[in-house]
């Protein structure tokens, strides 16, 4: 099995009222999932990676706010045509959700647990 550049889908604000320490919290979650697949021996990404820069560089002062949300999901989806699967962890997420339907509409690879994952 070759490498696979892979993204990793979860919980960021869902579930966090806004508050930022929960959504540290997730994002730690995501990065752990992100180690885990690193250490199986593929290139894990996390769109919030990348995101959160960009809209930070546009002007951004607080997540959710009009830029933020202009950028967030699109930057994903935009990702996601680069990936060749998607590690979706466990946890109620819409952004997630739609990640994966974008995954599916484009014929990646969709990983539900750690161990489906081909070791590389």
């Amino acid at each position: 099995m070759s490498r696979q550049l892979i993204l990793i889908a979860g919980p960021y604000r869902s579930g966090t009222d806004g508050k930022q320490e929960l959504i540290d919290a997730n994002l730690s979650r995501l990065e752990e999932a992100a180690l885990a697949v690193y250490q199986r021996g593929h290139v894990p990404v996390i769109g919030e990676w990348l995101a959160l820069p960009l809209a930070k560089a546009a002007g951004s002062t607080a997540i959710g706010d009009e830029i933020s949300e202009s950028l967030l999901y699109p930057v994903a989806h935009r990702l996601i045509g680069k990936c060749d699967a998607i590690y979706r962890i466990a946890g109620a997420s819409k952004g997630a959700d739609m990640d994966i339907e974008v995954a599916r509409q484009q014929g990646l690879a969709i990983y539900t647990t750690l161990e489906s994952i081909p070791q590389a």
